[in-house]
């Protein structure tokens, strides 16, 4: 009897770890989408999403001692599950500007999914970080 109870768990175990297995070969093989029915949004809209950014972003002296301006562009996915994973560059200013701008996204907040026909969806999406200086 113990012998059953031993095979009985261990071929539960083993159908719980392919199908674990499964879904996260089809979550990495998931399509990202640039344009879905709903687009992501970070918690409390966009006027939320620029009170981060101002209230994070932190000019990084060697920038500001050359008086270096710019807009970066970062782009990233939002994840199914709302996080921000790979994070990059479309316009790049100065490097520590540039480093400022993908701590401060990654940073961030885990963000409304976006939805494609009522499902769940991985979402590229690209946020522009004007440095300037007063």
């Amino acid at each position: 009897m113990k012998k059953f109870i031993i095979m009985a768990l261990m071929a539960v175990f083993g159908f719980a770890t392919v199908s674990a297995q499964k879904t996260v070969v089809a979550q990495k093989n998931q399509k990202v989408f640039d344009v879905v029915e709903q687009m992501p949004e970070y918690p409390g809209g966009q006027a939320a999403l620029f009170e981060y950014l101002s209230k994070n972003i932190k000019y990084p002296d060697d920038a500001a001692k050359k008086k270096v301006e710019g807009k970066v562009f970062v782009t990233f996915v939002v994840d199914t599950d709302g996080k921000i994973t790979d994070v990059s560059l479309l316009r790049k200013v100065f490097p520590s500007l540039d480093a400022e701008a993908i701590r401060v996204i990654s940073a961030m907040p885990n963000w409304i999914p976006g939805k494609q026909g009522g499902k769940v969806v991985k979402v590229k999406y690209t946020v522009p970080i004007m440095f300037r200086l007063k």
